[in-house]
């Protein structure tokens, strides 16, 4: 089990699929979800959350003001998983769940959206990731932020020429990159480029 941390839903716990997926940590869901607020990223925002495993990055942020959120998942156990908390919640037309890989959903989703979470398999393949985060470029808002977790050990991110990365903190083995838009991107206040330790 996790738990949502903060806002309406503040305490809550949520079902995690059995195997399969590794949800992100209390701590650095409370670290980004705190960088994200504070930006005054979160409220009445459109978030996109992929590879989307229980939900809690997604349920963190309508927890926390978010108007709506896509989670997309391809495993069905996590599908259900899902879906049986966005009941527990009462989460209603709020979120919406997909069953499908996230490469052909971001080939045909109608964006764009505020925020775009993404955490995939550690052993995603850097090409794979390359793929998803260059649909993902074409998905975000001009003045959107895109939050990646992923291995500490992968080394930098390959971002596409659209999204330029403004932050980049390491929680041992996770390190959460943050990119905005090239044009006109905005302000997150959340220091340079570098990984911080």
């Amino acid at each position: 089990m996790t738990r949502i941390i903060a806002g309406r839903w503040g305490g809550r716990r949520l079902a995690v699929p059995p195997r399969g997926t590794r949800p992100t940590t209390d701590r650095v869901r409370e670290a980004v979800f705190s960088r994200l607020d504070h930006g005054g990223h979160l409220r009445g925002a459109r978030v996109l959350d992929l590879f989307a495993g229980s939900g809690a990055l997604a349920f963190e942020a309508l927890s926390r003001g978010a108007s709506e959120a896509t989670l997309v998942e391809s495993d069905a156990r996590a599908v259900s998983v899902l879906r049986a908390n966005a009941r527990d919640l009462a989460v209603g037309p709020d979120a919406r769940v997909v069953k499908e890989r996230v490469r052909p959903f971001l080939g045909r989703a109608a964006g764009p959206w505020d925020v775009v979470l993404l955490d995939p398999p550690y052993d995603i393949a850097r090409d794979e990731l390359a793929a998803v985060l260059e649909g993902v470029a074409e998905a975000v808002d001009a003045d959107g932020i895109v939050v990646l977790e992923w291995s500490t050990r992968a080394g930098d991110a390959p971002w596409p020429s659209a999204l330029e990365e403004v932050a980049a903190k390491a929680y041992g083995e996770t390190t959460v990159r943050y990119a905005v838009p090239r044009a006109g991107g905005p302000d997150v206040s959340v220091g340079g480029g570098s990984v911080e330790a």
